[in-house]
């Protein structure tokens, strides 16, 4: 609008108050007698508009501040008002760095599919990471929301950074929850900031602590921090933090190993039911997020979009193919691109461990007691407890133990002996047979050392492995013997060991994680539970895994070796499994089937990416019980795992069709002429060429060559005297910074993790660089021996970085209120340089463009080209010459006025594509129809979504940034300008 836009009571208009103000970030407004530079805006449904904003003026200058226009009068200053002044810096500095700061602070429209900034981020070039950020910018979609269903160790986490990364830029990230499984909350928080400087607030048992000591009582504690990582565990405390969560909205939220969200009624389904329709963009990560039902998948499907799927118990996987992508290892697409980046895993080597005499006395008598061999009734009246016994036996005698007291204490209680004293009976001579066994009675234990041994694990040695185990109590008798046995002694015998299970806490299991992939740290042996086979990264300076007992699930096993086997990996992994054999006639030893279950898993492996649709039962404890229960009747373990797949289980064929059409994979690869469908429908939208080449230059419009060239230049302007009042210093050759923080740079820093800030001392000496080899190694070297953190010293300047996002915001506010420079340029007539903003009813830009205006009303927009053809750039002269800005000033309105009528022209064949795209959503609601009021409500609510979406009716935001002036002492027919070139459409 080209007037002054108020609060709804200044204005009196309802259609204000719904907010359908435009506050676009960068602008500039007047509130309270201060000015403010506008960071983000969003409407809310009783206060107005939320707006963002960081003080101007020099009272409140670098204050970050919210204010709603139901409350506050918010002025967006009149661009009619503009005042035109000279620049005398060299070179025309303030006034292209001011340009170059408003271009970066503008948010990228609603209509630009393409990815922007996949290039500058510490990460390989690989593009089948960057298809997830792809399909969810494609407008395939209303809104940015999908499920990242790789299979493990293809870079999820990645995935879901590049995706964030867009989305801010955007201006749809400023606010953003991540939720994981408490143990992965330091490595995904690692990751964020590390690869793409994007930094999140722990807030793990000990985070929240340390906020509600720093926060008013009774303050909500995510409103304090705009982007946040949470435990699910933590999180899933409905009754602590559900009133907080209903009370915020967010633009992105993140819940990785979404599978956990399934199980309707549980704590995590109600936290996912509570958060999905909070949120804008919604990404659900799992390798496995399926349980085998079909209804239960559709209610995942249904957090993202409630109308993809009509009917809950028959789709097929083009309903969601706009939700949901899936890949595998062997894929094309990944393979070819993962040729050197991730090393071939090894065969999972069966070690064989013949029985010690005191363990076959155990086989004989389970043979003849609990599993007998001829057929006959076992001693339990529970069919599943003699395979409990049996599992905890192949464990360890120590497993044993503690299962055999549980069931006798179990049994004791219910006080019965005519039903249970046969099994307590048996049960106390089990408990008799394993009373005195130590590590030497340990067929499995001694061939463990023996293999450690093999592959290096000693004092001498920086060799190190992970050994699995179902069972906390084999996991903390191996603690106690192990080391001893590989030749540690003395403190050594404590520092090399660490243990890990789901009895830890957040903070003790992120810690022992973090401990492992230290090169400098002495640990060397990692025992973990199944905890740690879910989302965990072990591979930094691991490549060994031993399985001390094998789980009875295809994909419990996978997902155990993909903790090392996985992308980054240099070495190829190595898996051994201990199988215990047994002499005993019609014993059940590992050879019945933990044996056959590896060499299926590597067959599935190497043939299929993955493992977990050989069953067709997708979850990792139904596949167990379903495997005991088939033998329980007698089947082997092949005969188990295929019988389902061939459909000689009643009611299971029609569910394994079903789940096959999906997990052989949706999104498998591109569509014909290698591109994407997503990447096809983002180019064709934004009126550009397909083809799998992610055009970055032409997407973001920049004045300056680089990220780097523009720091450099704003360091100058802002700090000429860098190096005495930060204390500034400058490696030319490795292009290393290295300065003091300001307190206004402190104050930003608050949000980069706790112990980041700690550890590399940050708020006393930042170091930072364009280099991304330079910040690779820093990265790379926090994991190597000595780094006694795994942050890494030297952190990437990218565009998303707190450093590059303040001096940004230092050049904006250089020039006063509604101020806009005079610029000698070649020219042949005054052009006024003019950003013209449409938006959605949300507030979020539809269409941005960068305009030159002449008084004659010509119009051209394509501002950075015209930049460029009138030599505005860091070669050019100033001559300080003066201008007299009254009748420059004079033209504004006029100039204003062409410009909107350009925009108003143009208006219809700018949204069109948009418009298409949302009008095929409004036409898919309207054949979704569900027999509920509840769904009817669904219907409505995304109907009025998708209308919210489109351009409002409104006029155009106007903003007037610079006047390009001709040069008196230029000949004519060196000048440019936007009457000699037409419109660029």
């Amino acid at each position: 609008m080209t007037a002054v836009q108020t609060s709804p009571e200044q204005h009196g208009d309802a259609s204000v108050a719904a907010g359908q103000e435009q506050f676009p970030a960068g602008a500039q407004v007047l509130v309270r007698d201060e000015v403010w530079l506008v960071r983000n805006a969003v409407p809310t449904t009783d206060d107005g508009t939320r707006v963002e904003v960081v003080g101007v003026s020099d009272f409140v200058r670098d204050q970050e501040a919210v204010f709603f226009t139901g409350l506050d009068t918010v002025e967006l200053i009149d661009p009619r008002d503009t005042r035109l002044i000279a620049d005398d810096s060299p070179t025309y500095r303030r006034s292209r760095l001011f340009l170059e700061a408003v271009l970066r602070r503008t948010a990228l429209p609603q209509s630009e599919r393409r990815l922007a900034l996949a290039d500058s981020f510490l990460l390989d070039p690989l593009p089948y990471q960057r298809r997830p950020a792809e399909l969810a910018l494609s407008g395939a979609n209303l809104r940015p929301r999908l499920l990242i269903a790789d299979v493990v160790g293809l870079g999820k986490t990645l995935e879901i950074g590049l995706t964030l990364a867009e989305l801010i830029r955007r201006g749809r990230g400023e606010r953003i929850l991540v939720v994981t499984p408490q143990h992965v909350l330091e490595q995904f928080q690692h990751e964020l900031w590390t690869r793409f400087a994007i930094p999140l607030v722990r807030l793990d048992s000990v985070g929240i602590e340390r906020i509600q000591r720093e926060i008013p009582a009774g303050r909500n504690p995510f409103t304090f921090f705009k982007r946040v990582i949470v435990s699910i565990d933590t999180l899933k405390n409905t009754d602590q933090y559900r009133h907080h969560l209903e009370q915020i909205r967010w633009d992105a939220v993140v819940i990785d190993e979404s599978h956990n969200l399934i199980n309707r009624g549980s704590l995590r389904n109600q936290l996912a039911q509570t958060l999905a329709p909070r949120t804008d963009a919604l990404i659900l990560a799992s390798a496995t997020p399926h349980n085998g039902d079909a209804r239960s998948f559709a209610e995942l499907i249904a957090l993202l979009d409630p109308a993809a799927i009509r009917d809950p118990e028959n789709y097929r996987a083009e309903d969601i193919e706009h939700l949901f992508i899936r890949r595998t290892k062997v894929s094309t697409e990944v393979r070819e691109q993962m040729k050197g980046q991730w090393a071939d895993r090894g065969p999972s080597q069966a070690v064989h461990c013949p029985a010690t005499p005191a363990e076959e006395r155990i086989f004989e008598e389970l043979a003849a007691v609990w599993l007998p061999r001829d057929g006959s009734p076992s001693v339990s009246s529970v069919p599943l407890f003699p395979y409990t016994l049996l599992k905890s036996f192949l464990s360890s005698h120590a497993a044993l133990k503690a299962t055999v007291s549980a069931r006798i204490k179990t049994l004791e209680k219910k006080d019965d002996p005519r039903a249970t004293g046969a099994e307590l009976a048996a049960l106390r001579r089990l408990a008799e047979l394993t009373a005195d066994l130590t590590e030497a009675d340990s067929a499995k234990f001694a061939a463990l050392v023996e293999q450690l041994k093999g592959i290096g694990v000693g004092p001498s040695s920086d060799t190190r492995v992970v050994v699995f185990s179902e069972r906390v109590q084999t996991l903390e008798w191996l603690a106690t013997v192990l080391p001893a046995a590989l030749g540690f002694r003395g403190r050594t015998a404590k520092d090399c060991l660490r243990v890990m299970h789901g009895g830890l806490s957040d903070e003790q299991q992120m810690r022992v994680v973090e401990e492992f992939g230290l090169a400098g740290a002495p640990v060397r042996i990692l025992l973990t539970g199944d905890v740690a086979s879910e989302g965990v990264n072990l591979h930094r300076q691991c490549h060994q895994l031993v399985h001390y007992d094998v789980p009875w699930s295809l994909i419990r096993i996978e997902q155990r070796n993909g903790r090392i086997d996985r992308y980054g990996q240099a070495r190829p992994p190595q898996f051994r499994a201990l199988i215990l054999t047994s002499g005993t006639e019609g014993a059940k030893d590992d050879t019945l089937v933990s044996e056959r279950l590896l060499e299926r898993e590597d067959q599935a492996h190497r043939s299929l990416g993955t493992a977990e649709a050989v069953t067709g039962l997708y979850r990792a404890e139904a596949e167990e019980k379903s495997l005991i229960q088939d033998l329980l009747r007698g089947r082997t373990v092949d005969e188990s795992l295929d019988g389902r797949r061939s459909g000689e289980d009643a009611g299971t064929d029609a569910m394994d069709d079903f789940l096959a059409d999906f997990f052989g994979a949706v999104g498998d690869e591109p569509q014909a002429g290698d591109g994407t469908a997503a990447e096809e429908s983002a180019h064709e939208t934004a009126g550009g060429a397909t083809g799998t080449e992610v055009a970055t230059g032409s997407v973001l419009p920049r004045l300056f060559d680089s990220t780097a060239h523009f720091l450099d230049e704003a360091l100058r302007e802002v700090y000429p005297d860098a190096r005495d009042r930060l204390d500034l210093d400058r490696d030319e050759q490795s292009g290393l910074l290295s300065f003091r923080p300001p307190a206004d740079l402190l104050h930003r820093l608050k949000a980069l993790p706790v112990d980041y800030l700690r550890e590399q001392r940050l708020r006393e000496r930042l170091l930072v660089t364009f280099n991304r080899r330079l910040a690779q190694h820093s990265l790379q070297r926090a994991h190597e021996a000595g780094s006694t953190s795994s942050w890494p010293e030297i952190s990437l300047l990218t565009d998303l970085h707190p450093v590059v996002e303040w001096l940004t915001d230092k050049v904006l506010v250089r020039l006063g209120r509604q101020e806009a420079p005079m610029i000698t340029a070649e020219v042949a007539e005054p052009t006024y340089l003019v950003q013209g903003v449409y938006s959605n009813a949300l507030g979020r830009p539809t269409v941005v463009k960068w305009m030159g205006v002449t008084r004659s009303g010509a119009v051209d927009d394509d501002m950075v080209s015209l930049l460029r053809r009138s030599g505005v750039g860091p070669t050019m002269a100033n001559k300080l010459r003066h201008r007299d800005p009254a009748p420059l000033a004079a033209a504004i309105p006029a100039v204003l006025e062409a410009a909107e009528a350009f925009m108003e022209r143009h208006r219809d064949a700018w949204d069109r594509p948009l418009r298409e795209s949302i009008e095929r959503h409004k036409l898919r609601l309207g054949d979704w129809e569900q027999p509920t009021l509840a769904g009817e409500h669904t219907k409505r609510r995304l109907t009025d979504l998708a209308d919210d979406l489109l351009t409002t009716g409104q006029r155009p935001m106007l903003r007037v940034l610079a006047v390009l002036l001709p040069d008196p002492d230029a000949p004519p027919a060196a000048s440019s300008s936007p009457s000699a070139t037409p419109a660029a459409l």
